[in-house]
C-alpha cells in the first residue's frame, strides 16, 4: 500500500472515534437536570412581606354594660340634706360638709345664709350655749325670713337680750331630730314654747306657716333645719 493512502485511512480513523466522543459531550450538557444546571447558583431569599393576619374583633373583648340598681341614700335620710335652698349653701367653710366640722353657732356663722340668725345669737348671749349643747335640733330662720317679719319688732328684740333669747331659746329642740322623727310636738328649750311639725318626706310646715327650706343640715353637735319665717312666741 501506497504512504498516501495509509494517510487517508489514519484521518478517517480519528475522524470516526472522535465524532461519537463530541455528540456525547453535548448530550451531557443538555439534558442535564434543572437542579444540576442551577447548583452552583447561590440561593435567593423571597422579598415577598408575610400577609398579616386580620382576625375580627372579638365581642367578647367589649365588657358587658348592665345599670346596676342605685345604692344612693334616699334624700331624706339621716346624711343628706334636702329642700329648695340647700342649692343656695356655699362652698367652703359654710358648706355641708364644712358646718359638719363645726359646732352649730360657729358653724352658722360660717354659712351666709344665716348671717342674721348669728348676729341676733350674739346679741343674746347665746354663743357658747349654743355650741356646748350636746345633740339638739335648731330651727334656723334664714336671712330672708329675718328680713320678712316685723323690723319694729326685730329692733326691738336686739335690742332686749332677755327678750331675744326668749325667742331664739324657742327655735331649739333637746336631741337632734331625723326627718322621719319630725313631725309631732316639741318642747324647746324655751319652756314656755313647744315647736308642732307637720309634714313629711322633704315638705314640712313649722307651727303652721313655716316652711323649712333645707333641711337636715349637720353640725358637730346639731341637726339644722333652715325655716323661712321666725316663730315669734305666742302673745
Amino acid at each position: 500500500m501506497s504512504q498516501p493512502s495509509q494517510r487517508a485511512k489514519f484521518v478517517t480513523l480519528v475522524a470516526a472515534i472522535a465524532l461519537p466522543l463530541s455528540v456525547a459531550a453535548c448530550s451531557t450538557t443538555d439534558n442535564a437536570s434543572p437542579e444540576a444546571k442551577t447548583s452552583t447558583s447561590a440561593a435567593v431569599p423571597s422579598l415577598a412581606a408575610p400577609s398579616p393576619s386580620v382576625a375580627s374583633p372579638s365581642t367578647s373583648e367589649s365588657p358587658s354594660v348592665s345599670q346596676a340598681p342605685s345604692t344612693a341614700a334616699p334624700s331624706n335620710s339621716t346624711s343628706a340634706p334636702f329642700g329648695p335652698s340647700c342649692a343656695a349653701v356655699p362652698s367652703g367653710k359654710g358648706s355641708f360638709d364644712g358646718m359638719s366640722a363645726d359646732r352649730v353657732a360657729t358653724a352658722a356663722s360660717n354659712n351666709p345664709l344665716l348671717s342674721t340668725l348669728v348676729t341676733a345669737v350674739k346679741a343674746a348671749g347665746l354663743v357658747d350655749t349654743l355650741n356646748n349643747a350636746e345633740d339638739i335640733t335648731v330651727f334656723a330662720p334664714s336671712n330672708d325670713a329675718f328680713k320678712s317679719m316685723n323690723q319694729t319688732t326685730l329692733r326691738k328684740a336686739l335690742a332686749n337680750p332677755s327678750m331675744l333669747s326668749g325667742v331664739l331659746t324657742g327655735h331649739v329642740v333637746a336631741g337632734r331630730l331625723a326627718p322621719a322623727d319630725l313631725s309631732g310636738e316639741h318642747q324647746t328649750l324655751n319652756k314656755d314654747a313647744k315647736i308642732t311639725v307637720t309634714g313629711s318626706g322633704e315638705e314640712f310646715k313649722v307651727n303652721g306657716t313655716a316652711s323649712v327650706i333645707c333641711g337636715n343640715v349637720q353640725t358637730a353637735n346639731a341637726t339644722v333645719y333652715i325655716i323661712d319665717e321666725v316663730l315669734m312666741p305666742a302673745s
